[in-house]
């Protein structure tokens, strides 16, 4: 089939935006100093991960997306706001912290390897002040939306109290939120809509080791007790996509075309159910375009995007 999408739909993403950095290089020799591998550098790149690739992915898919976040006060955080404008966004929603660094993930790669990952991070919770600064822009934006996406990386930004007052405002405005989750804890999410946990994290949530569909059912009803959330829907890579919704369990089949590379996946799938359900899609309808749109991206190197285009080359009619 050949998907449609809205792009007068208009998605806010509240979360944590951190910087992929990629170093490429040539390995050839061990260093002298330690048993360690010595790169030999030929060029560096950025990209925004976290929840600004949340962001790129719907801007790929051409809808009216919009972020608040918080970086720090330095030369990592000037990069995010540049690459924001590069995507087609601008950084009215970013927040400045003076305590807090960047969120930086630092890949070094060689012959398409990745050899080490270097993380520079500030995760304990975002001061008060900050978080009102959050909350005046939340509710400044939120009523125009259609869509609210949640993409928790546990940095620090969505705590319980933030959580529950944008699940608040959302519910009693009827805008769906659809969150990412991270941690062991998922009563923090009460009242979502939606909570798109991966296999791992579903299980490691609930206690329950998901080995089959019965299993992964049992996981599915127990985060739905936990968070009274509408649908539980489990990323499960090359198994494909599982919806409890209703009280009725649905797994959609992969539509992997060939992986390269997984980064940034789960961030594809969550901006494509966002804004395929702010178009009118159901949620399996969502979760089916979901999968369409994250093969096109596991098939490319690092955090990447697909435009509707793609999907629609690859497995429209």
């Amino acid at each position: 089939m050949n998907f449609n999408i809205n792009s007068n739909a208009r998605i806010l993403i509240i979360g944590d935006i951190m910087l992929d950095h990629y170093i490429y290089g040539n390995c050839n020799r061990i260093s002298p100093e330690a048993p360690v591998p010595v790169v030999e550098i030929t060029r560096e790149s950025y990209t925004l991960g976290g929840a600004g690739n949340v962001l790129e992915n719907l801007n790929a898919l051409k809808c009216q997306a919009s972020i608040i976040a918080v970086v720090g006060q330095d030369d990592n955080a000037a990069i995010i706001s540049g690459k924001l404008t590069e995507c087609g966004s601008d950084d009215k929603g970013i927040i400045h912290d003076v305590a807090r660094c960047t969120t930086v993930k630092t890949r070094v790669l060689s012959s398409n390897h990745q050899m080490i990952r270097l993380d520079r991070e500030y995760t304990e919770p975002v001061r008060t002040e900050v978080i009102e600064q959050c909350s005046d822009m939340i509710n400044e934006q939120i009523g125009s939306c259609d869509v609210v996406v949640l993409s928790d990386y546990n940095k620090g930004l969505l705590s319980a109290d933030l959580l529950a007052e944008v699940v608040a405002t959302c519910n009693a405005a009827g805008i769906k939120t659809i969150v990412d989750p991270k941690g062991l804890d998922f009563s923090k999410y009460q009242g979502v809509s939606i909570i798109k946990p991966n296999r791992k994290e579903a299980s490691l949530a609930t206690g329950i080791a998901i080995t089959d569909k019965d299993s992964l059912e049992r996981a599915c009803i127990s985060i739905k007790q936990t968070t009274g959330c509408e649908a539980v829907v489990v990323t499960m890579s090359e198994d494909g996509i599982a919806i409890y919704e209703n009280s009725q369990l649905t797994i959609i089949a992969t539509k992997a075309i060939g992986v390269v590379d997984v980064t940034g996946a789960g961030d594809t799938v969550i901006a494509s159910i966002a804004i395929a359900m702010a178009s009118g899609y159901s949620l399996t309808e969502a979760c089916d375009f979901a999968n369409h749109a994250a093969a096109i991206v596991v098939s490319k190197v690092g955090s990447a995007t697909a435009t509707l285009a793609e999907i629609n080359q690859v497995f429209g009619d």
